[in-house]
C-alpha cells in the first residue's frame, strides 16, 4: 500500500471513528512530535489503530511538531498518568536532552516507558553522477576530494544528521553538510544533482532507488537489510556502525504498573498483526517490541550514546 493511500485509509480524523460508533469506550490521546502525514504520523495511526479493539479505547491522534519533538513530549510530561495522554516519540527523545542546553522536562524521570516499536535504518545515497558505487568507494572518492563533496541534513540533530557526522569523523572525511528544511526538499537536489549526497529513512528513498534517480551507497544498520541485499552496511567499512532510528511509546511518569502493562502488552501484540507487519514493510520499519523494563533501559543507554555523539560532533538544534 502506497503511504498516501495509507493515511487515507487511517483517515485524519480519531481513529476510534474507524470501527464504528463507539460505546463506552475510554479516550486516549497519542501525542505526536511531528507533523501528519509523516513517518512518526503515520506509525502513531497505524498502532493506534491496532491498538483500539484490544483496550476498548479510542486512540485520538494529536499533532504537535515543533522543537524536534519537545513541544509534545512537554506536554505529556505534564499530563496526569491515567492513560488518557500518551506519547509516540521517536529518536530525538534521546538526542535533545545533549543538543539542546535545556528542556522543559526530564526525558527519564517524568515518562513511563511503555514499549519499543520500531527502528528505521537509513540509507546513504549519491548522485547517479557521483563516481562511487559503495561506501568503500565513497570514503576513497571523498579522501581523494576533500571538501568538493556535500552532503544533505533534513533536520539538524536528527538521527540521519548524527549519523553522516560520525561517518565523516569515523572515516576522517572533510564533506561539507548542508542544512535542509526537511527530506522531501533534501532529496528533490540530489536528484536535480544540486548536492551529491544524503542519508535519508527506507521510505522516503527507496522510490527514487528502484527508479534509477539516486543509488544506494550504503544502510546505517549493523547488517544489510532484506530489501537492498546488494547495498552494504557501512558497518562493513566502519566497523561499530550503527545508527538507526526508532519509535517508542510512553506515558507520563506514575502511571499504576497495571495499566502501564496494559499498554504495553497492546502495542506489543499490535505488532504481530498481518496488516502491521504490511505496513512497517511499506514503511521500511523493523519492529522491536520490546516491553518496558527492556525499553526503559534501552532509552536510558541511547541517551548516553547519542550525548556522546552530539558532544564529539558539537552539531546544534536548528
Amino acid at each position: 500500500m502506497q503511504r498516501r493511500h495509507l493515511i487515507r485509509a487511517l483517515g485524519a480524523a480519531p481513529l476510534g471513528l474507524a470501527f464504528g460508533p463507539l460505546r463506552a469506550q475510554t479516550v486516549s490521546r497519542l501525542l505526536v512530535g511531528a507533523t501528519p502525514g509523516g513517518g512518526t504520523d503515520i506509525v502513531a495511526r497505524s498502532l493506534g489503530h491496532e491498538m483500539g479493539p484490544r483496550m476498548n479505547r479510542q486512540f485520538v491522534i494529536d499533532n504537535r511538531p515543533g522543537a524536534a519533538g519537545n513541544i509534545a513530549a512537554a506536554a505529556v510530561a505534564k499530563a496526569a498518568p491515567d492513560g488518557s495522554t500518551l506519547l509516540l516519540s521517536y529518536t530525538s527523545h534521546a538526542i535533545n536532552p545533549t543538543l539542546y542546553d535545556k528542556l522543559p522536562f526530564d526525558p527519564v524521570a517524568d515518562f513511563t516507558p511503555l514499549a519499543g516499536i520500531a527502528s528505521l535504518p537509513g540509507i546513504l545515497v549519491a548522485h547517479p553522477s557521483v563516481p562511487a558505487n559503495n561506501i568503500r568507494e565513497l570514503i576513497a572518492l571523498a579522501k581523494a576530494r576533500p571538501g568538493k563533496l556535500n552532503i544533505a541534513i533534513a533536520g539538524l540533530g536528527s538521527a540521519n544528521h548524527l549519523a553522516g557526522e560520525v561517518l565523516k569523523l569515523d572515516a576522517g572525511l572533510k564533506i561539507t553538510s548542508v542544512p535542509y528544511k526537511g527530506t522531501g526538499p533534501a532529496l528533490q537536489d540530489v536528484i536535480a544533482g544540486q548536492i551529491e549526497l544524503a542519508i535519508a529513512g527506507v521510505a522516503s528513498v527507496q522510490p527514487q532507488i528502484r527508479a534509477g534517480k539516486v543509488k544506494a551507497l550504503g544502510v546505517t544498520s549493523a547488517q544489510r537489510l532484506p530489501e537492498f541485499p546488494d547495498v552494504p552496511a557501512i558497518a562493513e567499512a566502519i566497523p561499530g556502525f550503527d545508527f538507526s532510528a526508532w519509535y517508542g511509546l510512553f506515558g507520563p511518569a506514575g502511571m499504576n504498573p497495571e495499566l502501564a502493562e496494559q499498554f504495553s502488552r497492546a502495542a506489543r501484540e499490535s505488532l504481530n498483526t498481518p496488516a502491521m507487519k504490511e505496513r512497517f514493510k511499506t514503511e521500511g520499519l523493523i519492529a522491536m517490541g520490546t516491553g518496558r523494563e527492556e525499553f526503559g533501559r534501552f532509552v536510558k543507554s541511547e541517551i548516553q550514546r547519542w550525548g556522546r555523539i552530539v558532544t564529539a560532533t558539537g552539531a546544534r538544534p536548528e
